[in-house]
């Protein structure tokens, strides 16, 4: 039995059902989740941590993102596209992807997100060049080398540009083809277990880019193994006149028609929405995973989080991909919803603590996680920790719940702590060289790009 035990918290954000924030109190592990919190608990343990100035936090989930476009950020040629623009030319790039391209780039991003305070990552892939092996398998063995909780999807494209799509050929793949692999993953790889450190979700990439019937067909399949669904939707005008020009209707209608509403669906981005789709998605409990960095680089919009957050609408946070975001930290998403939905909301918007309980508990739920987002007994031992003696956090303590949304907190965190193990210390990624890491992913990015 492995066990672990922080001594003297500060502070500790529980994010539970009570929104308790507990002061002096101990935290105790055993085998990756929660025994008990209290004050001088009296355990002995095989780790011990002294968090007598450190504040504590559930760790972050983060609900979408594209792990391989960490070797396609900072491009100048992209750097003032749209959506529709912007994919075109980069998928000249990504059908470039191969099992070392994937390997490399998902510890770099993950890597960086657990620096960050974030514990478990949804990735939502849907390139798979032909003859380039099982990615998804590769992407969870570097999440495994990490110590990251891992979801990864098995996204798919069937509608190429010949079709009236976005992507090039050599990147879509049959309908038949895509269900029998994502039985494949599904059997092989996903565990709904508790404590789980790795499932799989289904995720055609978006409305512009697959097929009724592959939506439809994935939707059946998810429900058959019991499995989430996940795809963009509702990003930008184009994608909206785009379903008006092809289906008819607007894209939530569309979605809704093929089975992709209910407590198991959940979108990124939800710019577009008007006020009867959002009580559609508040009757429905259909999720939103909010990507204001990468909303905003992109031109695309902004969410309406405060309206969405007052009906009920499940609402996680999210990086998005690196190519659009060009970074992988929730704490500065975090940052950026609430001064974003400041500005645009005013009195309406969240405070910096319904930011952060949109990134733990929001992010859990969207995911149909029960097991992590807070800190309590029988939970995951899913948290990090910040010294509260740092420079940039002084005059900060009056409020530990509110600060990482106010305030904000630059560069790593002290400590982040995945199934009870410390997968970062003093800021550093503690199960890899970081040095050599990047060394090998620069090589391989640089190989990467200058086949285009």
């Amino acid at each position: 039995m492995s066990t672990l035990l922080v001594k003297n918290i500060q502070t500790l954000v529980t994010c539970d059902d009570k929104d308790r924030i507990l002061n002096n109190v101990d935290l105790y592990c055993e085998n990756g989740f929660i025994r008990t919190i209290g004050p001088s608990l009296p355990y002995a343990a095989d780790t011990v941590i002294d968090a007598s100035h450190l504040w504590c936090y559930p760790g972050l989930v983060n609900t979408h993102h594209h792990l391989y476009q960490v070797f396609s950020r900072n491009l100048p040629k992209v750097q003032n596209m749209e959506l529709f623009d912007w994919l075109v030319t980069l998928y000249e790039i990504w059908k470039g992807l191969d099992r070392n391209v994937i390997r490399l780039s998902s510890l770099t991003g993950m890597g960086e997100l657990m620096k960050h305070g974030c514990t478990t990552c949804f990735d939502h892939h849907y390139v798979f060049p032909a003859g380039s092996g099982d990615l998804i398998g590769t992407q969870l063995e570097a999440a495994e080398t990490l110590g990251i909780r891992m979801v990864s999807s098995r996204g798919s494209m069937d509608l190429s540009r010949k079709d009236g799509g976005l992507p090039p050929d050599s990147v879509v793949q049959t309908v038949d083809a895509i269900m029998a692999d994502s039985v494949r993953l599904i059997e092989q790889y996903h565990d709904s277990r508790p404590g789980s450190m790795r499932q799989i979700v289904l995720a055609p990439c978006s409305p512009f880019s697959v097929s009724a019937d592959l939506l439809r067909q994935s939707a059946l399949l998810a429900r058959q193994y019991g499995v989430r669904l996940h795809t963009h939707l509702c990003e930008t005008k184009d994608e909206e006149n785009y379903t008006l020009q092809h289906h008819g209707v607007r894209p939530l209608e569309y979605m809704a028609s093929l089975g992709w509403t209910g407590s198991d669906v959940w979108y990124a981005h939800g710019i577009h929405f008007n006020d009867e789709e959002l009580r559609e998605l508040a009757r429905t409990g259909t999720g939103v995973a909010h990507c204001p960095v990468s909303n905003m680089k992109l031109s695309s919009g902004i969410a309406r989080i405060p309206e969405m957050l007052a009906l009920g609408v499940p609402v996680g946070l999210a990086v998005d991909g690196s190519a659009s975001n060009d970074g992988s930290s929730l704490l500065e998403e975090l940052r950026v919803c609430y001064l974003l939905h400041r500005l645009n909301a005013s009195k309406a918007a969240p405070s910096g603590y319904q930011v952060l309980k949109m990134a733990t508990r929001g992010g859990a739920r969207l995911l149909g996680r029960d097991d992590i987002g807070s800190l309590a007994e029988g939970k995951c031992a899913d948290f990090f920790l910040v010294d509260s003696r740092r420079l940039e956090l002084v005059g900060g303590e009056y409020s530990p719940a509110d600060v990482l949304g106010t305030v904000g907190l630059r560069g790593a965190v002290d400590m982040t702590v995945v199934a009870g193990r410390i997968t970062v210390k003093d800021g550093r990624l503690t199960s890899i060289d970081e040095e050599q890491t990047a060394a090998d992913a620069r090589a391989c990015c640089a190989t990467y790009l200058s086949k285009q």
